[in-house]
Formats: C-alpha cells, sequence, structure tokens
C-alpha cells in the first residue's frame, strides 16, 4: 500500500452546529473529524454525528486547502454521514474494499485527516451495541487505538476503504486494558448509498425511538439517564431502572433491548417494559417516537 497516495483522498471535517439543535447539549456546537472522498465530484464520506445538525461545515485538504461543504445525508442505523463539497476538492477518490472479506488478525491503516496514521490489525468482529440506541450486528475492532477515530479511514492492505472510525473503547485481555477503535463496516453504505445520496434518507420505516440511554451490566439493562421531554422520560423511566421485559418477553442484554422495542412496530407505537426500581418492579408503557423529527434536517442542494 502507498500510504502517502492513500492519505491525500481523506480529509479533516469540521462543522458547526447551532445552539439550539438537539444534540448541541450532548455532542457540542464545533466538531471536529475526518472524512474520506469516496467519488471525485467531492463526496465525502464521514461518521454521522459530526455533522449531524451541522449548518456550516469545512473540509481540509492533505496540503492545508480548506473548501466549503454541506451536511447531505446521515443514517442513525449505520453510524454513517454524507458530505458534498460546495467547491472543487481536486482529490482522488479511494476505492472501496468488501469488509466481509476482513479476517482478525489482518493487518490494517487507520488514518486520519491530518495526515497521521496507525498501523495495526483486526482483533475483533463482533455485535456492538452503543448506549445511545444504536446496533451493529457486526462491527470491526481494531488495535492499537487511532487517537483521532472519529471519522477516520479504516484501510486494508491493499488500500482500499473498508471502514470508518467511530469510537475509542477499551478491551480487557490476560489482564490487561487495551485501547481500541471500533470502526462501521463499509458493506453497511454500499445498500444504501443511493437513498442517502438523491433522497437524503434510508427509505424503509424508521425505527421507534425511546430517547433512553442505557448500559448492560452482568447481562442486565439499567438506564443511565434519558432525553428530556423524550418518550422515555414521558412515560415515566427514570436513571437506575433495570429493564427486564418488553411486552411477554424478558430482556437479554442491551442488543436484545433494542432488538425487542424495534421489532415493536413503528414510531408511534406503545411499548409496555417491566422495569426494577428500589427493589420494586413497576410496569410502564412509553409510546415511542421517531429520533428524526427531533434533529435539524439536512437541506439537500
Amino acid at each position: 500500500m502507498d500510504i502517502q497516495k492513500t492519505l491525500r483522498s481523506i480529509v479533516a471535517v469540521r462543522s458547526s452546529i447551532p445552539k439550539d439543535a438537539f444534540t448541541a447539549d450532548t455532542l457540542g456546537t464545533r466538531r471536529e473529524g475526518s472524512g474520506v472522498v469516496i467519488r471525485e465530484n467531492g463526496l465525502v464520506l464521514t461518521i454521522g454525528y459530526l455533522i449531524t445538525e451541522a449548518d456550516d461545515v469545512w473540509l481540509t485538504r492533505y496540503d492545508g486547502k480548506v473548501v466549503p461543504a454541506h451536511a447531505l445525508a446521515f443514517d442513525q442505523a449505520t453510524g454513517f454521514g454524507l458530505v458534498q463539497t460546495l467547491a472543487p476538492l481536486d482529490l482522488p477518490a479511494l476505492d472501496i474494499g468488501d469488509s466481509s472479506d476482513a479476517q482478525v488478525g489482518d493487518e490494517i491503516v487507520l488514518a486520519d485527516g491530518d495526515g497521521e496514521h496507525v498501523d495495526g490489525k483486526i482483533v475483533a468482529k463482533q455485535e456492538f451495541a452503543g448506549y445511545w440506541e444504536y446496533l451493529l450486528d457486526e462491527a470491526l475492532f481494531i488495535a492499537p487505538a487511532h487517537p483521532s477515530w472519529g471519522g477516520a479511514a479504516l484501510v486494508d492492505g491493499e488500500g482500499k476503504l473498508i471502514g470508518i472510525g467511530s469510537l475509542r473503547l477499551q478491551m480487557s485481555k490476560g489482564g490487561e486494558i487495551a485501547d481500541i477503535n471500533m470502526a462501521v463496516p463499509i458493506n453497511l453504505l454500499k445498500p444504501i448509498l443511493d437513498d442517502l445520496l438523491y433522497n437524503g434518507e434510508i427509505n424503509r420505516q424508521a425505527r421507534p425511538w425511546l430517547g433512553a440511554f442505557s448500559a448492560e451490566s452482568n447481562g442486565e439493562v439499567v438506564v443511565m439517564s434519558v432525553t428530556e421531554n423524550g418518550p422515555a422520560a414521558k412515560g415515566g423511566l427514570k436513571r437506575g431502572d433495570v429493564i427486564s421485559e418488553i411486552r411477554d418477553g424478558e430482556v437479554d442484554g442491551l442488543a436484545d433491548f433494542y432488538r425487542k422495542v424495534w421489532e415493536s412496530g413503528p414510531p408511534g407505537a406503545e411499548i409496555p417494559m417491566r422495569v426494577l426500581r428500589d427493589g420494586r418492579e413497576a410496569w410502564l408503557r412509553i409510546k415511542s417516537e421517531d429520533r428524526n423529527d427531533y434533529l435539524r434536517k439536512p437541506q439537500l442542494q
């Protein structure tokens, strides 16, 4: 792989978000990360949280040239975001690979838009459940960790893009703790790219959303917090609640909790759940909503 050639297709991403935006308090109003040129017309793939509700986006090339852009689309289910330049970017597109071919132990590079890269290996391919009602059936985990992971390009040994950096996590192995990165596999983009490009959203039924931030502890789902005035808050769910049952099914971990919620119907469906609170059991009925209704929408240009 020619790493210098690869780095030319990666840009730094800087975005500004209005102070009154829904995600301003949790994700900030100034966000910085990276993106990858995937089409030579200036289409850039990044991680969605960098551009969600953004009203101002700037891309910086490897040589320091700054180009204006706009947030084209973001997808809550995968976590991907798309940015389109408003002026010529004049950079080559990075070839897209096949993330299903990636195997544990494969050598990779994770590279950011500032020209920094980390040589590492894939240490795991497995399910990932995020506390913000997010689930990937199979994510890519790599080590060592890159200090600037958001939107970074995960590149295989042939120099092809196989994922986009999303998180920094910790892994325990042999009694030692190691920092790792989680990346969203590129194959998740392929079936949704046209919808994102031409419609700004995916042509599928939105998932019901609760507005609950949860964690898994010894197989139990524990509520860490709830979104102010969100569905969970309106339905009486509180911090510290342990969610043990959805409808008539016991909850077996965070991923199972999400799947049971999403199988309950479209946004607006009422979701009954049994919770354990202060040693007592209670049933709540939460009317789900569409998370996208809370977010400012990208403007197609």
